[in-house]
């Protein structure tokens, strides 16, 4: 038979896992099993995305206890058993004030932090670096505008994945930009509409064929993060993942001078999507 102390054991358990898979994910930058909440914020953006979530949690949680408590009082202080001569009462000036100026309030609780939110994702400070993504049917093609160097990104495929390689999510060739330095992403669609989506950074924008839309991210953290195609883009829609390497300013000085003879925009890069495509 559970007992109250054997329950109490269990929630503690739970929790405990809860917590641990908490550690997991936020050294992962990807999606674990048994993740209760947001992957963690390491972008300004999607702190305040996870703080007004939970802002909202809570706000919904009172509102329910309120009605409930309301509900619970009505049915046991206006039962027939309890109140045989009901009331005739037909308004209360006092209540109806209540009803309307409360939810008033609440709504402008919310909408304050909600524009300040929306206005921190879509006014883009001064870049540091520039990327355009382009979704295609299925992968992704990224340019770097200011240092003339582009390539593809495509999904690694099961067989050929390393141990540390999420599967559905690891690439061939990922984005890589420095810590702590403004990052504008361009977005396009050279097909149909895609949308390019990074749940760590709070960034998800549609990318449109004919259209070039923009947004941005400043990360914290070093680390690779990882985010796929968020919109029904056709047959392979969910084999077309995005990641995105964080790095100090050295390894990505690096990196780039690499990147620059490998992915250079003179017309000879190779590409791989003909191989990948086979592979699929």
């Amino acid at each position: 038979m559970l007992t109250p102390k054997k329950l109490i054991g269990i929630f503690s358990l739970v929790a405990a896992l809860a917590a641990s898979a908490g550690v997991a994910y936020a050294a992962a930058g990807h999606p674990v099993p048994w993740q209760m909440n947001l992957q963690q914020a390491v972008t300004p953006v999607m702190e305040d995305i996870v703080w007004f979530h939970d802002f909202l949690v809570w706000l919904i949680v009172a509102i329910a206890l309120f009605v409930l408590i309301l509900l619970i009082y009505v049915c046991v202080r206006f039962n027939a058993k309890s109140n045989p001569v009901p009331s005739r009462t037909t308004h209360n000036t006092l209540i109806e004030v209540a009803w309307t100026v409360i939810p008033v309030l609440i709504l402008v609780a919310i909408a304050v932090p909600s524009f300040r939110l929306l206005f921190l994702q879509l006014d883009v400070p001064q870049a540091d670096l520039t990327i355009k993504a382009t979704g295609k049917q299925w992968f992704w093609s990224y340019e770097y505008p200011d240092d003339k160097i582009a390539f593809d990104s495509v999904m690694v495929q099961q067989k050929d994945l390393k141990p540390d390689q999420p599967r559905l999510l690891a690439v061939d060739n990922e984005i890589v930009v420095p810590v702590n330095k403004v990052v504008r992403v361009q977005t396009t669609g050279a097909d149909v509409i895609h949308a390019f989506a990074v749940p760590s950074f709070g960034i998800k924008i549609d990318a449109i064929p004919g259209r070039l839309n923009e947004t941005w991210f400043k990360a914290e953290r070093e680390g690779i993060y990882y985010g796929q195609c968020s919109e029904l883009c056709g047959r392979d829609h969910a084999f077309m993942p995005i990641a995105v390497r964080v790095m100090n300013e050295k390894d990505y000085a690096a990196w780039l001078e690499q990147a620059k003879k490998k992915f250079a925009m003179d017309g000879s890069r190779p590409t791989n999507v003909a191989a990948a495509e086979t592979g699929r």
